[in-house]
């Protein structure tokens, strides 16, 4: 259902990025200078926004790849948190899941698994920033050299 949301709000966005294109366009082709130059900002405000929603999408990619080929070799962290009734992660049982994830990655650095399974417990202990930073390692360490690419997905 996640993939869905990101594609349709991937294909409005883009759309969006057209309609700013095409106005961008018609303001440099008034010839006046401050149509110019907001034309151009607006171009350049677009490119960005493609290249940010590249960088994205691109990241999901490679994690989902990675996250297949860590499934194939039985190395997916096991779902082992404490819940609510609500559903909400117990705040303890996170910590501890993520003294273990961190032990282990400070054990085998050179290990895109472990860098994985501790940037599940970052995403789990709602910290998306170090998450995001641990999942871009073990990318970088699963693509390094005699490592091989992740598989397209």
């Amino acid at each position: 259902m996640a993939r869905i949301g990101y594609f349709v709000i991937s294909a409005v966005l883009l759309l969006g990025f057209l309609v700013i294109v095409v106005t961008g366009v018609q303001l440099m082709a008034t010839g006046e200078g401050l149509g110019i130059g907001i034309g151009i900002c607006a171009e350049v405000l677009v490119a960005l926004g493609v290249w940010f929603l590249w960088k994205t999408y691109r990241f999901g990619r490679r994690s989902a790849a990675l996250a297949r080929a860590l499934e194939a070799e039985g190395g997916l962290p096991v779902d082992e948190l404490k819940r609510s009734a609500g559903g909400r992660i117990d705040r303890d049982s996170a910590d501890a899941v993520f003294a273990r994830r961190q032990a282990e990655t400070e054990r085998t650095p050179e290990d895109w698994r472990a860098w994985f399974r501790l940037a599940v417990a970052y995403a789990d202990a709602r910290d998306t920033p170090r998450a995001r930073k641990a999942m871009q390692h073990a990318i970088k360490l699963h693509d390094g050299p005699g490592q091989g690419a992740p598989t397209a997905g």
